[in-house]
């Protein structure tokens, strides 16, 4: 028990949301732009591409493909930073070493910076500062999902069940909630 280290871990989820908030400020800007730049018919043929942007391209029929191919076609800038945040998302979906993370990380920053994408500079600057805790996710490549989603259910109940001042009923009705009807042979109403 006393040989083994302790490491401090980023979650992925955290972290990608840093990564894709600078993409889709990005992608504000470059919406803003071309609205001023762009006719009322290729607007028009650009209309929800906002929701097409934030998917994977994996995840993406063919019609969505060719909406993102046009605004990519627009904005050559957009889809730059579009491909190095698939890229980064690639990494951590990959099944690394802790020292092989670490490698590619540094060579997307690398690509990233040489390509003179700004947008990720804030999340850049943030793992540059945490480059250890982030790169520890490849150790175990686990995440606090469970906790992050256990603490959302709490918060939930806590707005659900205000106004109940008996200890032992809230602790009743987190039980409830958590391990459901079933265990009291009761189906929920």
């Amino acid at each position: 028990m006393f040989g083994k280290r302790i490491r401090i871990c980023a979650d992925r989820f955290h972290i990608a949301r840093l990564y894709r908030e600078g993409l889709e400020t990005l992608r504000k800007r470059e919406l803003k732009r071309l609205r001023k730049a762009l006719s009322k018919d290729e607007l028009a043929d650009l209309k929800n591409v906002h929701w097409v942007f934030r998917r994977s391209r994996n995840d993406l029929s063919a019609d969505e493909r060719r909406l993102l191919n046009r605004l990519f076609s627009h904005s050559p800038k957009l889809k730059e930073a579009y491909d190095a945040c698939e890229a980064l998302t690639a990494i951590y979906e990959s099944r690394l070493s802790k020292g092989q993370g670490k490698r590619k990380l540094r060579g997307w920053i690398r690509r990233v910076t040489n390509r003179k994408l700004t947008c990720f500079n804030r999340f850049i600057g943030t793992l540059n500062t945490h480059f250890e805790e982030i790169s520890n996710y490849f150790v175990n490549r686990q995440t606090s999902g469970f906790v992050e989603g256990f603490n959302n259910k709490l918060k939930v109940l806590k707005r659900r069940c205000y106004g109940i001042l008996n200890l032992k009923h809230l602790y009743q009705r987190v039980y409830l909630d958590l391990n459901g009807y079933a265990d009291l042979g009761v189906s929920r109403l």
